[in-house]
């Protein structure tokens, strides 16, 4: 079982050593492992039982290393990295040739950023290598956002958890491109897109693929439970409520449905609170003895956008 701990040097030499540990970020954990080695990277993708189709998002610690692998930053690219990074916003930028094709899927782009944690923070200024850390659960499944998740999931499978707390946004990171220099949202995520208008205007946001996708995270299905999740709008009542019905909802319990069945994402009301209970409260109804969950739609601005997303796609199957 995996070891859950504080130590920088027991994950680092793991790393060194070409094994995958799990990292804490300020969206949710990652699965790491250098990205710089393709033993390394094939790890992620077996522990994860991840599709090699499905490109993964490449970390490090400051913008001088990013530019170790691309080639360029187009302007926007760095307006964004100056005034966001350490953040929760992914940057797909053309990559160099050190960067393993394994790593990018084939893709000629590489998707890159530097986190906001201290701890990986400072793991990752003692590497001489980035790291590939997609979300450290199995594929397809709800992303973990604390260690014991982590440990959980994957705790026969890797030798080290890097405990830093609980995640404080609680969904993946933002992916811009660009196209002709034009940024375009690739997936929604932890930074709203009204920040990132303010900061370089208009955005084309792109649905996500099925089976080719263009950046990390663009499946139809995923952050899934394994129980069948469906969708309510604001107001909407669910078609069942029995024993076995369990209910995510934004503010307020639905009637009819046991209260131990539930679990309020936002008892403040902010989309930001919706977004760090996302996964711990769709984790915590699929370990009770349902048969369905009914999720509500929380209101479409600032992180909403980025919860109702992954609630679509939870419920896609």
């Amino acid at each position: 079982m995996a070891q859950i701990g504080t130590d920088c040097l027991a994950a680092k030499a793991f790393l060194e050593a070409g094994d995958v540990v799990g990292i804490p970020t300020e969206t949710v954990y990652g699965l790491a492992g250098n990205a710089l080695n393709p033993d390394a990277v094939l790890r992620i993708f077996t522990v994860k039982n991840r599709p090699a189709f499905d490109p993964l998002i490449v970390h490090t610690d400051t913008l001088d290393k990013v530019n170790r692998y691309v080639t360029h930053l187009p302007d926007a690219a760095r307006q964004l990295a100056e005034a966001v990074w350490p953040g929760p916003l992914t940057l797909l930028l053309p990559k160099r040739a050190l960067v393993p094709d394994l790593t990018t899927s084939g893709l000629p782009t590489v998707a890159i950023r530097i986190p906001n944690h201290p701890l990986t923070l400072h793991l990752l200024s003692q590497l001489d290598f980035p790291l590939a850390a997609p979300s450290a659960n199995p594929f397809g499944y709800i992303s973990p956002t604390t260690a014991a998740h982590v440990a959980e999931q994957l705790g026969d499978q890797i030798p080290y958890v890097l405990d830093g707390g609980p995640c404080g946004i609680g969904v993946e990171s933002t992916i811009i491109g660009f196209e002709k220099d034009q940024p375009t949202v690739y997936r929604l995520g932890g930074m709203a897109l009204e920040q990132l208008t303010a900061l370089v205007g208009p955005l084309t946001v792109r649905d996500h693929s099925t089976s080719n996708p263009q950046a990390p995270g663009m499946l139809s299905s995923h952050y899934a439970p394994r129980k069948p999740v469906f969708l309510l709008d604001p107001g909407e009542q669910p078609a069942e409520t029995d024993e076995q019905t369990g209910a995510l909802v934004f503010t307020d319990p639905l009637p009819g449905i046991p209260l131990e069945n539930q679990r309020i994402l936002a008892p403040g009301g902010t989309v930001t609170e919706a977004a760090r209970n996302l996964f711990a409260h769709l984790r915590a109804l699929d370990q009770l003895p349902l048969a369905r969950i009914y999720a509500q739609r929380v209101p479409p601005e600032g992180l909403g956008r980025a919860v109702n997303d992954r609630l679509k796609r939870a419920a896609a199957r």
